[in-house]
């Protein structure tokens, strides 16, 4: 049911835990259907994100999906992350049940939280987030 890459990600989660003063912190998702996913920043001068950490309540997917997402991110531009997709990371992982895709786009959606608090912060505009608004919380329960 699962590949090997999801569950070595579930097993083994890259990049858990929190960034202390975080350039841009982004959350989604709702306790009512139970995954939350938080992720943290750190942008330097040069709008590379050099650090990417998570904190996700969830199942092994939503962990595997934002362990991945992180994985994906970290080094890149703060334009290039924009770009970041949930096919991304369902195709990092070797796939995901289809009952569980929703877990990778909140991964996605983390991302960009994260990207447009970092731009809220900072006053800076980010090719990609000029229309963003942050997701209605609910969406995601099924």
């Amino acid at each position: 049911m699962y590949t090997e890459k999801v569950m070595d990600h579930f097993r083994n989660p890259r990049n858990v835990g929190f960034i202390e003063n975080a350039d841009g912190v982004g959350q989604v998702g709702n306790p009512k259907c139970g995954d939350i996913m938080k992720i943290y920043l750190k942008i330097n001068d040069h709008e590379i994100i050099e650090d990417v950490k998570f904190e996700t309540f969830g199942c092994g997917s939503a962990i595997a999906s934002s362990s991945m997402a992180t994985e994906l991110i970290k080094g890149k531009s703060i334009h290039e992350a924009v770009e970041f997709t949930n096919k991304a990371v369902v195709e990092a992982l070797e796939g995901l049940p289809a009952v569980k895709v929703h877990c990778s786009v909140l991964a996605e959606q983390a991302v960009k939280s994260a990207l447009f608090d970092y731009s809220q912060k900072t006053n800076k505009v980010i090719k990609g987030l000029e229309n963003y608004e942050p997701e209605d919380e609910g969406m995601h329960c099924q």
